[in-house]
């Protein structure tokens, strides 16, 4: 597959979040927690999300994954319990679109961080996901994946 990369340059985009570390296998079921607790807080203080949910990947330890999921907010807003409204950095981002499962992402990955080496970047080590479709079961819907690597 091939990918179509671009280099973002970021403002700091608040978002609220649950952060958590936990074997790869418990992600399906974490993101939903969260993504639900998430609108549920949003919509009691009549908010919205400003953007699409995402994953936020601190290491590859599948074992002890370190994982933050989230939704953009256009403004900060009070914590409550694991709900936690962090910054997301501004700063050069890498970033590809993959289109296909959650599983497949791996080529994706490598193709960012090649580019970001051969065009004198480094990542950070964080990576961002942001999912901009949800598949669920209809088989006909390709999921829809920006990856975003923060360089250094």
């Amino acid at each position: 597959m091939t990918y179509d990369i671009k280099l973002l340059d970021l403002p700091d985009q608040p978002a609220l979040a649950m952060r958590a570390v936990l074997p790869v296998e418990k992600l399906p079921e974490f993101f939903g927690k969260a993504y639900g607790a998430i609108m549920a807080r949003l919509t009691a203080l009549g908010e919205y999300p400003a953007g699409m949910p995402f994953g936020a990947y601190y290491n590859l330890d599948m074992t002890a994954l370190d994982v933050e999921a989230g939704f953009p907010v256009s403004k900060m807003i009070p914590d409550e319990g694991d709900l936690k409204c962090i910054v997301i950095p501004a700063g050069k981002y890498v970033s590809t679109i993959h289109r296909g499962p959650y599983d497949s992402v791996a080529p994706a990955y490598d193709a960012l961080t090649e580019w970001a080496k051969a065009n004198g970047y480094e990542p950070t080590g964080i990576a961002y996901e942001y999912y901009l479709n949800d598949p669920g079961t209809d088989s006909s819907v390709v999921a829809e994946t920006e990856i975003r690597l923060p360089l250094k």
